[in-house]
């Protein structure tokens, strides 16, 4: 029965394609014998017989079933879908839309297909047609003229052929009661059912196939060969109904995710379900929203709001969307990065969206953003399958393997993996997934300011909550401002610290997701193996200023040695690492330090961690050597018996002992036990060289013979009262002077190279002068501070030209503050610090550094600046802050002066 049901159905598909049209041909084909009346389409509806076995198994049919058959085999799939030009009748080509029908749907869709195509003439014609007289003689098989068709009723007009074709053969009494029903009401009726066949034919896969067309819808084998091209059609409908629903939609409407609204609900505002994977989409507009808001204030309160929404749906992605805020994979001591090169990365998004390199590179180059870039590129693409959305927790681990993957064939693996990750992106997601591959971000947001948006999202919903039924949701609800404000410093200042002393998410978060805020202290200690941040000194002027902020308490100075700094970890099992300021890990730089370990610590030591510079050594003069020639040692994978420049650790504190954390004891009794437990051995193991003394004039003889000794200065630090180590803090308890304190400014400052200026005369090809600018930490921005071009080499300027036009950006970025008369020749990235050294800081009406601290207008700029050296040391982050400049200023001996004068004038 099934090979008959086909048989029938490509008889009755073997006619000309559009039923409603009328040909010679198909007069002939419709002349019945034994019958020369004609029958009208509507009587032929309304008193048609089923189609009998008798009818499919004649010769003829089968003859011309098997020729339409192979017709239908033969055709290309898919071809273009054809319909008439409603002017002259001939076929035009009309572009198919990527939709698949599946063969049990096939009906429904050809229908609407159908349904579609008639032509405004076509559509007269009927009209036309249905104001003649209606004939009902005797049903025949078959019309008999083509001018049957002509006379199509408003019930068999282009709405009730979706209906037409949905019946089944074996229901003929419903099949016309329905065609009486729509013909009394053909506007309405017709088009809600056409609508809804529309609709559900996706999910009509299953039915059975046997379905057979009235022979008033037959079609032509070309027809049938449009079928296959609107296979694709169905299967794009299809898929984009999956796509629209569940949890599915719930990702695409991430597009709206707002976490910077007012009241913002963590569980309502959050478009995931608890229990759910955290989507991308939803840090993707977080980002979104903190690159377009400049306040810091509300950047954190928007950071703060999602990171709610992970802590009460999805805690177990907290820790991932935490490094993926910092563009960290992570610690920084494990040194995981990606090295993603830009050129590859554009590659990949050729590849990826069908467009060229060339276009890729051109974009690039006029927006400065690559990722901007790949945004817009994928905005453009159109896929036939849509792969799985990206989640939070899916990114971070793929970006993790991408870092991880090494060897030989590795970029291609590389190349594979970044491909994949950007055909899945969403919206949004291209641009920050295509930016943190490159490592650079680009939303302005700083270390600082995700611990405290942090801190405010665990005082308002707590993390350690347990299986509460009902989750607290703003614990500050009920508090005034200062006291919400309050609670809020108190947990900030509590995650800052832990922070400090164990810079490790991988310890702080599942801490706290478990125990809460309160536990972190205890279970996150401070242990050998995670480098700590270093505590800072505060500036000073000179002696003076030290015996005044020191006076009644016990003091001692050390040389201030011009070296690197290094923590050294000594482990349980006998390992040492060495750590830089930055927590960096150096100890493949160090073998020679490692290896003369033995020679200082004693036999009592089973772990620690020591505080100490490691500066170049001349062995034969047994002096110390600039800073200049330590820099020259190679930074990674060193072999001992290669290196050149030996160093000497000068060693100054002591922080761990035996298992004991040391940081909250004071300095006295810290450095007693760095004396008892480590020794000296000239030339490579050296305490640092102290002098305990309130008396000026020995101070001022050791700061001279500091100098002589090739130190920067001096370190100042008391013994006892206020003497504990002070993690991550420019602290007042060490105070440091310098060998220029006595010539003006009581510092030099560290600032970042935001531009740089072409040179001329002998400095042509390379860059004469730059443009510096410090960091403002509340605003998270960089702002000018001078245009330096003096304290440069030859060599220096070539150096520096050739490091930075690999880093030069095609306009200022958003979170640089300038004004337009210093603009550069070329703007680069924030990546390089520079040690200046001036005559004096004044206010300037056009440089923007600490804006509004002093003035209320007018910003702060450097006097005859000149360049002392690189601080490979720093990052721009760590660059001399607004702050450190507005009171480098006000401690100028006329800034003073002046302030004096205006104090007695009013009184």
């Amino acid at each position: 029965m099934a090979q008959k049901s086909i048989l029938s159905f490509f008889t009755k598909t073997n006619v000309k394609k559009n039923d409603q049209l009328s040909t010679v041909g198909d007069e002939s084909e419709r002349k019945v014998e034994g019958n020369n009346n004609t029958v009208s389409p509507g009587a032929g509806n309304k008193n048609r017989k089923p189609v009998t076995s008798d009818d499919e198994d004649s010769p003829v049919k089968k003859k011309q079933a098997r020729k339409s058959i192979a017709a239908f085999e033969s055709s290309p799939s898919p071809s273009p879908q054809k319909k008439r030009d409603s002017d002259n009748g001939t076929p035009i080509s009309v572009p198919k839309r990527p939709r698949i029908a599946s063969s049990s749907s096939e009906d429904g869709e050809s229908a609407k297909k159908e349904s579609t195509s008639v032509s405004k003439e076509q559509e007269k014609s009927v009209k036309k047609e249905e104001a003649s007289p209606k004939k009902s003689p005797k049903v025949t098989t078959k019309p008999k003229t083509s001018a049957a068709k002509e006379k199509t009723p408003k019930a068999s007009s282009k709405k009730s052929t979706p209906k037409q074709k949905t019946k089944s053969v074996s229901s003929s009494k419903d099949d016309q009661n329905g065609l009486e029903k729509e013909k009394q009401s053909p506007d309405k009726n017709s088009k809600k059912k056409e609508i809804k066949i529309e609709k559900d034919s996706p999910k009509k896969v299953n039915d059975s196939p046997k379905k057979e067309e009235s022979p008033k819808k037959q079609k032509t084998s070309e027809d049938t060969k449009d079928k296959a091209a609107n296979l694709m059609n169905f299967f794009t409908s299809s898929k984009d109904a999956n796509s629209s629903s569940g949890s599915t939609s719930k990702l695409d409407g991430g597009a709206d995710y707002n976490p910077g609204k007012k009241n913002y609900h963590p569980i309502d505002d959050g478009f995931w379900k608890q229990g759910d994977k955290t989507p991308y989409i939803a840090l993707a507009r977080t980002f979104e929203i903190i690159e377009e808001t400049s306040g810091r204030l509300k950047n954190t309160e928007t950071l703060s709001n999602f990171f709610r929404s992970v802590i009460l749906l999805s805690p177990h992605d907290l820790l991932a969307s935490v490094y993926l805020c910092l563009n960290q994979l992570a610690p920084a001591y494990e040194g995981l990065e990606l090295g993603i090169a830009e050129h590859t990365l554009m590659k990949a998004v050729a590849q990826s969206t069908g467009r060229s390199l060339s276009q890729i590179k051109t974009d690039a180059q006029n927006t400065g953003d690559l990722g901007l870039v790949a945004e817009q590129s994928k905005s453009s693409q159109r896929m036939m399958f849509r792969p799985a959305p990206h989640t939070i927790d899916g990114v971070f681990g793929k970006l993790k393997e991408i870092a991880k993957l090494t060897g030989t064939a590795s970029m291609a693996k590389k190349m594979d993996k970044i491909q994949s990750m950007f055909v899945a992106c969403r919206h949004s997601e291209a641009r920050f997934i295509i930016r943190s591959l490159a490592g650079k971000l680009r939303i302005g947001l700083a270390e600082q300011s995700l611990l405290q948006a942090l801190a405010q999202a665990c005082a308002m919903t707590p993390p350690n909550q347990g299986d509460r039924k009902e989750p607290i949701v703003n614990a500050l609800r009920k508090c005034d401002e200062a006291a919400a404000k309050s609670k809020i410093e108190e947990i900030a200042l509590i995650l800052k610290t832990v922070y400090c002393q164990c810079p490790n998410y991988n310890k702080i978060i599942p801490v706290l997701l478990e125990h809460g805020v309160d536990s972190l202290l205890e279970k996150c200690p401070l242990v050998p193996g995670t480098p700590l941040k270093p505590m800072l000194a505060h500036p000073t002027k000179g002696v003076d200023e030290v015996l005044q902020r020191f006076e009644g308490v016990d003091f001692t100075c050390e040389w201030k040695y011009d070296g690197e700094r290094a923590q050294i970890h000594l482990l349980e099992d006998g390992g040492v690492n060495i750590y830089s300021r930055n927590q960096e890990n150096n100890t493949s730089k160090y073998p020679d330090i490692i290896a003369r370990m033995a020679n200082t610590r004693t036999e009592s030591v089973t772990s620690a961690i020591l505080d100490c510079e490691a500066v170049a050594w001349d062995r034969e003069k047994k002096q110390i050597l600039p800073f200049q020639i330590l820099s020259t040692r190679k930074r990674k994978d060193a072999n001992e018996a290669d290196i050149k420049v030996q160093v000497c650790v000068f060693m100054f504190d002591l922080l761990y002992l035996n298992g004991n954390p040391l940081v909250e004891r004071p300095f006295l009794e810290r450095r007693e036990l760095l004396y008892k437990h480590f020794r000296e051995f000239e030339g490579e193991w050296m305490y640092a060289t102290r002098l305990d003394t309130n008396d000026v004039d020995e101070l001022s003889r050791f700061l001279e013979e500091a100098v002589k000794g090739n130190c920067e200065g001096l370190m100042v630090k008391t013994l006892q009262k206020e003497a504990t180590y002070e993690i991550a803090k420019r602290s007042r308890n060490w105070l440091k002077l310098k060998k220029d304190y006595l010539a003006g400014v009581g510092d030099s400052l560290d600032l970042v190279v935001i531009g740089g200026y072409k040179g001329r005369g002998k400095r042509t090809g390379a860059y004469g002068g730059f443009l510096l600018a410090c960091y403002d930490e509340d605003n998270e921005e960089y702002q000018s501070i001078c245009k330096i071009g003096t304290g440069f080499s030859d060599e220096d300027l070539q150096q520096h030209t050739d490091y930075l036009k690999a880093r030069i950006i095609p306009r200022a970025k958003s979170y640089y503050r300038y004004d337009s008369s210093h603009e550069p020749d070329d703007w680069f990235e924030a990546a390089q610090v520079w040690e200046v050294r001036c005559a004096d800081l004044s206010l300037s009406p056009v440089h923007r550094a600490a804006a509004g601290i002093v003035d209320g207008e007018k910003g702060i700029s450097l006097r005859f600046p000149r360049f002392i050296k690189i601080r490979d040391d720093k990052s721009a982050t760590d660059a001399t802050s607004a702050k450190q400049v507005a009171d480098m200023y006000r401690n100028q001996d006329q800034i003073k002066n002046q302030q004096r004068d205006v104090e007695e004038d009013f009184y």
